[in-house]
């Protein structure tokens, strides 16, 4: 069974837990602070796709006081736990909550000038991926820009490998490593890099591109034609 992410336990030790599992973790909320900051206006909305426990946008609202923001989540347990924390930072006037995926982005006529999906989309299924950046792309204002960091397709027992290490070296306990790589069929749904950036294309995202690589986990930005 894939990871249950309104389980307490996983929403209340995921802060902690994902700084150990992914590599970069914080170098790759900096990587999109710079690129945000370099192509955004001081006064942008910006929607944030899978906001988890709210690390992300804490972190933007504080950088960037005029902006407002979008975040949307599927998990129930997630969004109240990031919205009560941005209330307690009393932050919460420039933020909408929204419970759902991507589709509930249809119903709305909101337009953003950057949508974030940072380790988001190697959770949904390879059969709803398209629909998903396809969702994004469509709610973004004319030149704007999304922008997605993930895992990608594992070629080779040697990429697990490397994996498991630096989950070791970054904190986690050798059974928790090896838990994750064994849970890695049943919780991701991986596309190679070249994958992706397609998805990115056929949703009419132009000058798409890969902006990082750290071992197999890989960030994207595309703009709206």
């Amino acid at each position: 069974m894939a990871k249950d992410f309104n389980n307490p336990m996983v929403v209340d030790g995921y802060d902690e837990h994902i700084r150990k599992l992914i590599p970069g973790y914080e170098l790759i909320h900096l990587q999109v602070h710079a690129l945000l900051e370099s192509y955004l206006n001081e006064y942008a909305h910006i929607l944030i796709v899978g906001c988890g426990t709210g690390y992300e946008l804490q972190y933007l609202l504080e950088q960037f006081p005029k902006w407002t923001f979008t975040a949307i989540d599927p998990a129930l347990n997630m969004l109240e736990k990031a919205k009560n924390h941005i209330q307690t930072l009393a932050l919460s006037d420039r933020v909408n909550f929204i419970h759902g995926d991507t589709s509930i982005l249809n119903s709305s006529h909101e337009k953003f000038d950057a949508a974030l999906a940072i380790l988001v989309s190697h959770f949904v299924s390879i059969e709803n991926k398209a629909s998903f950046f396809q969702d994004i792309a469509d709610c973004l204002n004319p030149n704007g820009l999304c922008i997605s960091v993930d895992l990608t397709q594992i070629s080779t027992q040697n990429e697990l490998k490397v994996l498991k290490n630096i989950a070791l070296k970054t904190g986690l306990s050798e059974k928790q490593s090896q838990s994750m790589i064994e849970r890695l069929e049943r919780d991701f749904h991986l596309l190679s890099a070249t994958d992706l950036l397609d998805l990115y294309q056929q949703s009419g995202l132009r000058q798409s591109k890969s902006f990082t690589q750290i071992l197999n986990y890989y960030g994207f930005i595309g703009f709206k034609a």
